[in-house]
């Protein structure tokens, strides 16, 4: 049998999946994929705000070190296929670049769409066979892999390449399926956790400033020890719940333990100015406008959601006139802006995150070619491996680099 007459099955057509799918055909191998959406790359859709943070223009040590989780298992991958050739090979795609603040990379059309519409008919032009099912079971022959068993159809195949992605946003397709049925060939599957999730805070102050976006703000983030474990300046957004936004999100990602730590987030509204040209300012504020109400003059300081919440916690009255406010009550306005914090209930349900950690146990994966050290002929890429990052395009640049491995690693095997 020739390489070209034995067919490679990718289960998944996310971003993993399709890259792997698309690198095994350009090498020759016939390829099915099989994604049991209408549509490939729904999950693609909503990255990055719609827009699709493709990447993170920087060095591959630099996307190592921005993941927390194993990311010394990623070396070969990214080495192989780091972010400029992600940015080439998308380029020559027909997909226009840019790049943003944080080096965040996204398409020139602000569409993750194109992303999505690129890939594939570059899967269709490969001669990709796109089939429209939900893989059930990963079929094997004597300890090697010969085909896979979906809702609709058995397909014969000499190499899968297992890509489903992990529990997040199940509506998209990523319910879990791919943990199954590496666990049925016998992979240690980590439980997956919510990683990259927005945060519940109880009591009224949250809900009453829902839909407030906080721009240029610092958060950091206190474990009950007290210890500073995250600091990041940026965006974050108020919700019915709690805390939301990129800042919030990419906290998340050092809350390793709810069930054993305790965690606090704090945020400086005014990081531009210190304790003392802050106190200088509130002082030209208030005594600027002796008469006016405490809330008005705030006005000038916050934004006017964000003015009960500070004023409770400084203990000062709303309607009290600036000239009557006292030292120690502007002491405590101050101490407030510059530090708001909010004990952290818990993460939302792991079906909010962005992306899960846990998955495929890692040591039970060849690092170079992603394939399988227990099963023959299997491979395994993107979120369905115990490996996560934190936002920025480094997720989705783990998914394209372990999807192209997986893909070259496969078409090699078949020889």
């Amino acid at each position: 049998m020739t390489q070209k007459e034995k067919r490679i099955i990718v289960i998944g057509g996310g971003a993993a999946g399709m890259l792997a799918a698309l690198t095994a055909a350009r090498m020759g191998a016939s390829v099915t994929l099989l994604e049991r959406n209408q549509k490939v790359g729904r999950k693609l859709y909503i990255t990055g705000k719609g827009r699709c943070n493709l990447t993170n223009d920087c060095p591959p040590a630099e996307v190592l070190s921005n993941v927390p989780r194993n990311g010394k298992f990623l070396t070969s991958a990214v080495t192989r296929f780091p972010p400029a050739e992600v940015k080439a090979f998308f380029t020559d795609l027909g997909v226009p670049l840019k790049t943003e603040r944080g080096n965040r990379v996204f398409p020139v059309s602000d569409k993750a769409a194109d992303v999505v519409d690129a890939l594939f008919f570059a899967l269709r032009r490969s001669g990709v066979d796109l089939i429209q099912d939900r893989a059930r079971e990963i079929l094997t022959d004597h300890g090697a892999v010969s085909g896979v068993k979906g809702e609709r159809g058995s397909y014969v195949g000499s190499a899968v390449i297992l890509a489903t992605g992990g529990a997040s946003y199940p509506l998209t397709g990523s319910t879990g399926d791919g943990y199954a049925m590496a666990a049925a060939l016998g992979h240690t599957i980590l439980p997956p956790k919510a990683s990259l999730i927005p945060l519940v805070v109880e009591g009224e102050e949250c809900p009453s400033m829902q839909g407030l976006s906080l721009r240029n703000v610092v958060v950091k983030v206190k474990n009950k020890k007290g210890k500073v474990i995250f600091r990041e300046q940026g965006e974050m957004l108020f919700t019915h719940f709690g805390l939301s936004g990129p800042l919030i999100l990419s906290a998340s990602a050092h809350m390793r333990d709810f069930e054993k730590d305790q965690y606090t987030v704090i945020i400086d509204l005014k990081p531009a100015l210190d304790e003392v040209a802050l106190d200088d300012r509130l002082v030209r504020e208030l005594t600027g406008q002796p008469n006016r109400a405490f809330h008005n003059v705030l006005e000038t300081l916050a934004p006017r959601l964000l003015i009960p919440v500070l004023a409770k916690r400084a203990d000062i009255p709303t309607n009290l006139p600036a000239n009557a406010v006292t030292k120690v009550q502007r002491r405590r306005l101050l101490e407030t802006l510059k530090g708001l914090s909010f004990p952290v209930a818990g993460p939302r349900p792991v079906e909010d995150a962005i992306v899960t950690s846990g998955g495929v146990k890692v040591s039970e994966v060849d690092p170079k070619t992603m394939g399988s050290k227990l099963t023959q002929g299997l491979y395994l890429a993107g979120e369905l491996l115990d490996v996560d990052a934190y936002t920025g395009g480094f997720n989705l640049q783990i998914a394209w680099c372990t999807g192209r491995a997986a893909g070259q690693a496969a078409v090699e095997g078949l020889q």
